[in-house]
Formats: structure tokens, sequence, C-alpha cells
């Protein structure tokens, strides 16, 4: 691999210089500037072997970068050859300050606005002001040399009927159509892929592991939208499902749709939206307002209907989980002590007995051992697999995008004896999970205000994890949805009944073994005594936590009502769908643990 990333690096640089280039960045994103990207435009992949979801690289004619954060620091120095990158940390030492104290003075840095915000594009041009230009290349600089560029996988658009997402299209977009209003523009700009499928009801699988198409849209203040999209690739029935007032155009039409915004205001969201599109907008004469995507927040709040939908496929999901830990167990209990590839896989087969299950919602993270001491370890990135060892744990995080919603679970799990200070700090983590569970607090609360309640019985012994505790997830959409999220970094979007977070602290020990226990919770309103009603959360999930792994006498005594009734609730619902070994395994997993 490395003579081949040294390849195609060097075609890159013979393309600077025949751009009259010193230097270019590759981020991760792609044009949509999303998480999860299509096969053919992984370019910072294709440019460096990297294959983690954030990162990014900046290539010049002497040297060249690779950019990543605290997950991938053990991932990157497997994949990446490092005589020919350096390693930098994304976040302490970041591309433009690399620039800075790495290239010469007045050097030309290419760019594709395509893949950066234009938020980015904007802070760039301040901190290289003295030192560097940045130049708009009017081609990306990999699709310029990548010969062998997969062809994009377009998948036929399915529809969202009313009864699986609770409100029609029209109504979506009249509701959008006001908030435009209120904002005193004429249009908004789509560019997130999950709310131009939210809007018009519709899903696609032009994403792994995200049900989304490929898109674009505008949508005016009367609730009128126009959809970028190839139209052979809607069914026939499009135009009924989504009724009067939404009009496709081919996706070359795009910059003249721009172009004929001249003198409208239009709602572009600088932190999701890329910088092309700005600057397109700018060149029509258009008034640009800085403002969130107006459907992020209708999206994020769940009605009913989506509500109802999120409970039923955890319960099937929690089933599938089930399943699994029963044939886990037996074969450990057999001295089989398999790989994790393997538990993967037989994870997956689980999941797709249901046939509302589409896709998985992430690529599964199971780990064994010191793997899962990397939060964001995946074994498909590993030269081998890792195998399960006795006494031990393993942690899996997984989750599966169902026609009525999207689950995201994670289970640390005992193989063999655990030792005392894996179960202490096992406990550690199941307080805090407890603590954020059974939190109240009023409205208006943010999520920052109660990342605290996770990471205090951490904190009281000396320990911490270096991840957010919490990220919305979306109704058969996006695992990660905004803007709601519960995490130490101020966020100024209170929480509101309907929006679902996952409550996921965790502990870290390298080398040695991970914990995490993770549920979706769900906001909702609940009754008090007081003199004002309060939001709190209710736990979505439905899949035991693994007893063998709790310091019981470290548990209050609410903390162990908490535990036993979620267990029960677990037992009551998932029992119907299990039977066999799997009903035995699940009434022992769920009976009562006492002092």
């Amino acid at each position: 691999m490395t003579n081949k990333i040294t390849e195609r690096v060097e075609r890159l640089r013979t393309w600077l210089e025949e751009s009259n280039l010193d230097a270019i960045i590759i981020p991760h994103e792609d044009e949509f500037l999303g998480e999860y990207i299509p096969e053919h435009n992984e370019r910072l992949l294709w440019a460096t072997g990297f294959t983690g979801s954030a990162g990014a690289a900046v290539i010049s004619k002497e040297k060249s970068a690779i950019f990543v954060d605290g997950r991938y620091t053990v991932q990157v120095t497997k994949q990446v050859p490092g005589d020919v990158f350096e390693y930098q940390h994304l976040i302490e030492n970041p591309p433009l300050e690399w620039i800075v104290n790495n290239l010469p003075k007045g050097s030309r840095v290419g760019i594709d606005a395509n893949m950066h915000s234009s938020k980015w594009l904007k802070g760039a041009k301040e901190t290289l002001a003295l030192h560097a230009e940045i130049v708009i290349c009017q081609a990306n600089p990999v699709d310029s040399v990548w010969d062998d560029r997969p062809e994009p996988k377009l998948s036929k658009v399915s529809l969202m009927c009313v009864e699986r997402s609770g409100q029609s299209s029209q109504e979506k977009r009249l509701l959008i159509g006001e908030e435009i209003t209120k904002q005193r523009a004429d249009a908004a700009l789509l560019t997130q892929l999950d709310s131009i499928c939210w809007l018009l009801n519709v899903r696609g699988l032009d994403v792994s592991r995200l049900p989304v198409a490929l898109s674009h849209a505008i949508i005016n203040a009367q609730g009128e939208v126009s959809f970028f999209i190839d139209v052979a690739r809607l069914p026939a029935e499009f135009a009924a499902h989504v009724g009067q007032g939404v009009t496709v155009f081919p996706p070359k039409e795009l910059k003249a749709q721009l172009a004929s915004l001249n003198r409208k205001k239009v709602i572009v969201d600088p932190a999701t939206s890329n910088a092309w599109f700005t600057l397109q907008l700018q060149n029509s004469g258009a008034e640009i307002i800085e403002a969130a995507d107006p459907c992020l927040l209708p999206k994020a709040a769940k009605n009913a209907t989506e509500v109802k939908g999120m409970t039923d496929c955890h319960v099937r999901d929690g089933a599938a989980m089930v399943n699994f830990l029963t044939w886990l167990d037996s074969e450990v209990a057999s001295g089989n002590l398999h790989d994790e590839a393997l538990l993967s896989d037989k994870l997956e087969i689980f999941r797709r007995e249901d046939e509302t299950l589409i896709d998985l919602s992430f690529d599964t993270i199971s780990a064994a051992g010191g793997n899962a001491a990397m939060c964001h370890y995946n074994h498909n990135n590993q030269p081998e697999p890792g195998k399960l060892e006795l006494n031990t744990l393993y942690l899996v995080d997984s989750g599966g995008q169902y026609l009525d919603g999207t689950t995201d679970i994670t289970r640390t799990i005992a193989i063999g004896n655990p030792t005392e200070e894996m179960k202490q700090q096992f406990t550690l983590v199941l307080k805090g999970h407890i603590a954020l569970s059974k939190a109240r607090f009023p409205k208006g609360t943010t999520g920052h205000q109660l990342d605290v309640l996770a990471r205090a019985p951490l904190w009281s012994q000396g320990y911490n994890y270096d991840h957010g505790t919490g990220h919305g997830v979306g109704h058969f959409l996006s695992v990660h949805e905004g803007p709601q999220r519960i995490a130490p970094a101020v966020n100024t979007v209170a929480l509101e009944e309907g929006m679902v977070l996952s409550n996921e602290p965790g502990y870290y020990r390298a080398d040695e073994f991970g914990i995490r226990i993770e549920n979706l919770e769900l906001v909702k309103e609940y009754a008090t005594n007081g003199d004002m009603s309060v939001l709190g959360f209710e736990s979505l999930t439905r899949c035991p936590i693994d007893k063998r792994c709790i310091s019981v006498d470290m548990l209050n005594r609410p903390e162990l009502e908490w535990l036993n009734e979620y267990h029960q609730k677990v037992w009551a619902e998932v029992s119907p769908l299990v039977a066999g070994d799997a009903l035995q395994w699940l009434e022992q997993a769920t009976a009562p643990l006492t002092y």
C-alpha cells in the first residue's frame, strides 16, 4: 500500500506544478459536508490510505501531513505511511497552522470550495492572510488524477408514507416556509441530505449507513421546493406523494437556479453548506442570511408517529441483541473465543432476521480487550481482527436503520470473569449513565448543562472520558443528528420534547480495556408536584446491561431500583419476541439484582 500511496502523492505533486500551486488541502468531507460519504467521494482515503471518519491532509511540493483527532492517533500510524506523511493532531496543530509553519511565505494553496464550509473558508483566508493565498480550484485536485474513481452508486428513491412519517411533505413545507418568513427571507438553501429527505418524505441508499438520496433543494417562503435530482430516480408516484409545489430539476441546473435568486434574501447555514454555494449566491447578487438550516429543529423533535416507530424498532432491535448475546455467552462457555469480525457479522445476521431492517446505522464497533480502549475502533481497519480472551471485556457498539426508526446501542460484555478493577470502572460508568437517564430539567435546558451528570461518578474517583456523552439520532435517518447533543462544549440548542439522544458515558484504559454503556433516550415532559412542568428522559433501548460487570455495593438504592426497573421493562417487552435458549438467557439477565 505504501508504494501506491507514494505514487498517488507524486501524481498530485505533478498536478500542483502544472496548476502553479504550492499545496492543496484534502478534507475528509465531500460536497455535502456530512459524516458519511459514498465510495466515489472518498478522496482522503484515496490519497492517504486513512479510513477514519474525520481528518484532512495537506500535500505540498516538498512535504505532506495528515491530521486526525484523538480517536485516530493509533489507527493513522497503521494505515498511512509515515515516510510519506507527517502525523499531526487535527485540533492541536490544525492544517492551517501547519501551513503557516511549514510552507514559504507567499505560497498558493489550492482548495475545492465544494469540500469546505463557507465559515471555514472565511476563517482560512483570515488565518493565512499574511502568509499564503487560498486559491479556489475549478476542478477537484484529487478527481483530476484519480483515474479509477468508482462510479456513483445512485439508488432509486423510496417514498415514506404518512403512516410512517406522521406528517405530509406539504405540511412540513408550509411549516418551513413560515420559518423562512419569520426570518424575513425569501428562500432557504438546503444542503443537508437528511433535511431534504425529511422534508420530502423520501429515502435512498446512495450512502452506506445513511438512508438518503444525493440531492440538493431550495425552498421558498411559500413552501415551494426546487428539488435537484435525476428525475429517472424518482418513482412514478412521487408527484402525488409530495403534492403541488415541488419542481424537479436535473442537478446540472443547480447553478442556473442559484443565479435566479438575484436580489433575493436566502438563508444559508454557514456550518453545513459548502463555500461553493455562498460564492455562487454572492455572484448572483443574492443577499445571504447566515442562519441554521430551518429543517434541523422540526426534524429533531419527533412527532407522535415517529416516536412510536422509534419505540417499536428498539424493541425488535433488543430482541436481535438478546439472540446475539445468548449465542455469545454459549460460545464462550464452550471455549469458542471468536474474532471481532465474526462477532460483528453474527450480530448483523441476527438483525437481518427483521425484514424492516434496511441497513446498519453505522459500521459496528466490535472490540475485544485492549482494542475497546480506542473508542472508534474498527476491526476492518486492522491487519487482522482481534480475538476474545477470557477474563476480559468485549465492547460492541452497533445499530440498525429500520423502516420505522434508527437504533444505536453499546454493551460491554464480560468474557469470563472480569477483574475487580474492570467491575469498579464499569459501575462508575453505569452510575453516570443512570444519573443522566433519571435527570429532570426545566424547559430551555441545553445538553452541555447535563453533561456533568454522566461524568460526576468518574470525576469523583479521578477518571474521565474524551468524547461527548450524547448525540442526536434521526428517525430512519442519520444516527448522528444535530443540532441537539450532550457534551462539555457549550451548545445553545435547548432540548425539546420528541428529541432522541444517546446516553453513552465510558471509560478507556489504553491497551487494556474499554467500557461504554449506551442507550437512546427520548426527551419527554413529566408532571411534577411543583409549579412548573419539566422535561426528562425515557430510555428507548431494550437490552440487558451485563450484571456480571457490576460491583453492586457501589450502587445506591435509587440506582439499583432504576437498574431493576429497566430490566423489568426489557423483560416485559422483549420476552414475547424471543424463544428457547434466548428466553431463558433473558430471564436470567433481567432478574433483579440485590445487595
